[in-house]
């Protein structure tokens, strides 16, 4: 018998105009999608896809939300555009969010006006092979398809002065040529300069990360509703 699963779609990481960012699907754990995460992830082909798996509350109320993170191919204990999409999408679902449970552990979150931001360890986020390059003309040159394994962060100031990094990020190890819009990567590379960023990322969206002591990130963004789909198992 054939089994659906709803799926909303938002993008992360998003312009002013709301153009760009990187997909999410975003999933309520139900009966028909436990234990099958990982198949709806890959018949997805987001480079990312969270099951949120249920909330809880705190003594004083607030909503700490249990989620878990697919890419097509493997699970991530952490991922930095699924934990903002998520924040985000809790709270146009009228359930917003001050903690997400994830596999790496507690991500923060704050809601802003202008943007959603998380709070999390530079450490959760995965190794990448860095690539700095001279000019972001160079970086635009880069053909994904030399990459045939691994993480590879490519980066170029815009603006070494304003912190304005332009980049792209390239994961064939997860099932992704070539990812629009990277937070957990973004993280890395805060962590890396040592000091807040602007990135633009891949055809244009836009990333914006400060230290916190602890050796904590905050990664913050803008991030649209792009629709609902059906998942037919």
């Amino acid at each position: 018998m054939t089994e659906t699963i709803d799926v909303d779609v938002v993008r992360v990481f998003t312009d002013a105009q709301g153009r760009h960012g990187n997909e999410l699907g975003i999933v309520q754990t139900s009966v028909a999608s436990e234990g099958r995460e990982q198949k709806i992830a890959a018949l997805l082909g987001f480079s990312d896809t969270v099951f949120v798996d249920g909330i809880d509350q705190d003594l004083v109320g607030n909503h700490i939300v249990r989620i878990r993170i697919f890419t097509p191919v493997t699970e991530l204990p952490f991922a930095g555009h699924p934990s903002v999409g998520t924040a985000w999408w809790l709270v146009r679902n009228g359930t917003p969010a001050s903690v997400l449970r994830e596999k790496a552990g507690d991500v923060t979150v704050e809601n802003l006006p202008d943007a959603t931001w998380i709070v999390a360890h530079a450490t959760w986020a995965p190794e990448y092979e860095w690539i700095p390059m001279q000019s972001a003309g160079d970086l635009d040159a880069l053909d994904a398809n030399v990459f045939a394994d691994g993480r590879h962060y490519a980066y170029a100031w815009k603006d070494q002065a304003g912190g304005q990094l332009r980049s792209r990020m390239f994961a064939p190890v997860s099932g992704i040529a070539e990812d629009e819009a990277t937070g957990a990567a973004a993280i890395r590379v805060t962590a890396r300069l040592a000091r807040n960023l602007q990135i633009t990322q891949g055809m244009g969206s836009e990333i914006l990360t400060a230290l916190t002591e602890g050796g904590r990130i905050r990664l913050g963004g803008r991030t649209v509703f792009d629709g609902a789909m059906v998942v037919r198992l």
